[in-house]
């Protein structure tokens, strides 16, 4: 499999798996991502996921051979199939962490900020290197370029085709945090744990609201807010929470 699913107790570990090619995506890897991640959505006993890449590296965007043939409508086609996992990794209504231990670039790169949150290792460098074959980015990467650094400075991204290392990850925003390179996955795994203890409902619509928070005016978005904390006061996790603080003790959420 060029894409391999790990559980981990109540956490996912889905890796890229072609070392030989830093992890470039094939049509083949497509639809074993997309339909991981849907798995992933269905499954009540995974709470957090991490998403990273074999041998070193994330992502070194798509796999340049299989560009350029079928015309228009094979184009057409591998748009709709790159953005329906870009799609399908920003609206998990779980926890997602992307460990980047090397290259992530091109669509590799629009998939890991898909994640809620990216860790760096020290020898991560992003770029979106799409320029550099004369096409315009996908997989969402503008959308969130733009949210994360505002116009001007996506831009320059976008039109240089530049490294972005580590360090200027961070301290940029497209990071979360740089990690030593042998202690990214450990990281990653403290991370998505701590989130995977959560009470998983009131995170899903948690993350929902972020997304609600950039494209709604602010009475539209405490209108939606205001149907969503109806439903998390019925799960047992908030019944959880309130006898919890009641006896003064930490919770035990169960994803329920």
């Amino acid at each position: 499999m060029t894409v391999t699913i790990e559980k981990q107790g109540t956490v996912a570990i889905v890796t890229l798996n072609r070392p030989e090619t830093k992890n470039a995506i094939t049509t083949e890897m497509r639809g074993q991502l997309y339909g991981g991640f849907e798995q992933i959505a269905l499954d009540g006993d995974i709470r957090a996921v991490i998403l990273t890449g074999a041998g070193g590296d994330f992502c070194s965007g798509m796999d340049v051979t299989g560009m350029g043939r079928g015309g228009v409508i094979g184009s057409m086609d591998r748009m709709y199939t790159l953005n329906r996992i870009a799609r399908a990794i920003q609206t998990l209504k779980k926890p997602t962490i992307a460990a980047v231990p090397g290259i992530c670039v091109g669509v590799g790169f629009s998939y890991a900020l898909a994640c809620d949150i990216v860790l760096a290792a020290e020898k991560a460098k992003f770029a979106a290197i799409f320029r550099n074959i004369a096409l315009a980015p996908d997989g969402g990467l503008v959308w969130h370029l733009r949210q994360l650094l505002g116009v001007q400075k996506a831009k320059e991204l976008v039109f240089s085709g530049r490294i972005v290392r580590a360090d200027e990850a961070v301290s940029m925003g497209l990071a979360y945090e740089k990690v030593a390179d042998d202690a990214l996955m450990a990281r990653a795994m403290e991370l998505a744990e701590s989130f995977a203890a959560g009470p998983t409902i009131a995170m899903g619509l948690a993350k929902r609201q972020f997304d609600l928070a950039w494209n709604s005016g602010f009475e539209q978005y405490l209108d939606m807010e205001a149907t969503m904390q109806p439903i998390a006061s019925r799960t047992e996790d908030h019944e959880e929470g309130l006898k919890a603080f009641r006896e003064k003790r930490k919770p035990v959420f169960k994803g329920e």
